[in-house]
């Protein structure tokens, strides 16, 4: 039974490990993707000052499909957390 309890808690510790590597990657995708939107569209306002309606309807819907995806990720990472999956998989491959 002891060894249970380890390799659970062995489990539920690499997992917020990975959930934290998981978040991070997502933050940092997504402050890279909104850099990346910002100055193209800016850029693109430089070069033809006439399509800026244009280019910034179109940097906001690219932001706001930028910025769904952290939370998209949290999602999963919260599932991983409290309702995480390896575990059931682990008892249920010792015959638990």
């Amino acid at each position: 039974m002891e060894v249970t309890a380890t390799m659970i808690a062995d489990i539920y510790a690499a997992t917020a490990i990975g959930v934290g590597v998981i978040l991070a990657a997502a933050g940092l995708g997504s402050a890279i993707g909104w850099g990346l939107i910002c100055s193209k569209t800016l850029e693109g306002i430089a070069r033809q000052p006439e399509m800026r309606p244009a280019l910034m309807t179109n940097m906001f819907i690219f932001a706001g499909l930028m910025e769904s995806f952290p939370f998209i990720i949290l999602a999963f990472a919260m599932w991983f957390l409290f309702a995480n999956p390896f575990v059931g998989a682990m008892t249920a491959a010792m015959g638990g």
